[in-house]
């Protein structure tokens, strides 16, 4: 797996300026410069339009034959959700041969990773649309992808499985899973909602789950998805943008900085705001930081990361008492706090001694 690069830049008050220049040609004419959700209304756009060939039921088993191959071993395709070859058991596999596919015991078949029935309105595979949509249509052994069903995606760790009535992807193909759920949102905004797929809180912006911006963070693109997605791109005419640049998730809906695939492409910037932005005291003794806003109105939400990039608050809306925000309890150590600002992201530093 890929390492995760996450910088914290500590200067007194830091806007970050999200200038993206796409290096796949894909891109061109698309105005990368935007951020949030006039970000997301751009790649939407292209994607939707760009997605030419709208592909059958019966032709996703010719394309997953293509798309899914296992990167080391041509023969064969990866199984969502698999994990083990060698355990004795067909249902944990984590590579089949590209032909077994069907119905039966020991085969592979379609998994809707946005389950059909989560949709509103309910995907069919009767005629081409989310439902054919090769984007998100994975190989998965059979009786795998009956024990996921329609159930949730959740937080977990380790392999796949049930966590209570909600399922866990699997270490390896969470991020797989953020990804898609990401692309079947912007393509199909309406129907292919996060919270229907998904568990726990949202971010700011919309109806993206906090969950999947954690997962794009924690599991980086693999070549085995950069290969489905040029190959998709052949077969559909477009592409997923968050597996070319995990970072467009960030420049759209915050969070922890995703890994960018495009050198060069962020710009960050010191100036001046508008709405000052203090945090006291700096150390604080007691555990207790006090954050004050000239402004609050725009003031959207406040996250404490500790120094290893881990999420130790996150507080949607804060309620401002005379423009002032105290966070309390944080323990001895070094924080980041990051504010956003309506499209403005702030960053400051928090010591507590």
């Amino acid at each position: 797996m890929k390492y995760l690069k996450k910088t914290f830049l500590l200067s007194v008050t830091l806007v970050i300026n999200v200038a993206l220049f796409a290096q796949q040609p894909y891109y061109s004419g698309v105005n990368l410069s935007l951020t949030g959700a006039a970000l997301k209304t751009e790649l939407a756009n292209k994607i939707i339009t760009t997605h030419a060939s709208l592909l059958t039921y019966s032709n996703v088993w010719t394309e997953l034959k293509i798309t899914d191959l296992d990167p080391v071993n041509s023969n064969n395709v990866l199984l969502l959700y698999g994990y083990n070859d060698t355990d004795g058991s067909v249902i944990n596999d984590r590579t089949r041969g590209k032909n077994d596919n069907g119905g039966n015991l020991g085969d592979w078949n379609r998994e809707h990773t946005f389950a059909q029935s989560l949709a509103t309105p309910n995907m069919s595979t009767s005629s081409p649309n989310a439902g054919t949509d090769a984007h998100h249509l994975r190989s998965s052994d059979v009786q795998m992808n009956g024990s996921r069903g329609n159930k949730k995606f959740a937080t977990g760790s380790g392999n796949a499985g049930s966590v209570g009535s909600n399922w866990y992807p699997g270490d390896e193909w969470k991020g797989d899973v953020a990804r898609m759920m990401m692309y079947m949102y912007l393509r199909y905004p309406t129907q292919c909602v996060p919270t229907n797929v998904g568990t726990g809180s949202t971010v700011s912006l919309d109806d993206m789950l906090t969950l999947f911006i954690t997962w794009n963070v924690q599991d980086p693109v693999s070549t085995y998805e950069e290969q489905r997605n040029t190959r998709l791109q052949t077969s559909q005419g477009n592409r997923n943008p968050f597996i070319d640049n995990p970072y467009l998730a960030t420049a759209i809906w915050g969070g922890l900085d995703a890994e960018n695939t495009w050198p060069g492409s962020v710009s960050i910037n010191e100036k001046e705001t508008a709405n000052s932005f203090l945090v006291y005291p700096t150390p604080s003794n007691n555990g207790d930081v006090h954050v004050f806003f000239d402004y609050t109105e725009e003031v959207n939400l406040l996250t404490v990361y500790s120094i290893n990039g881990q999420v130790v608050r996150y507080i949607v809306n804060p309620d401002f008492e005379n423009n002032e925000f105290i966070i309390s309890g944080l323990s001895e150590g070094f924080f980041i706090l990051k504010a956003v600002i309506g499209d403005d992201v702030l960053i400051k530093k928090v010591i507590v001694n």
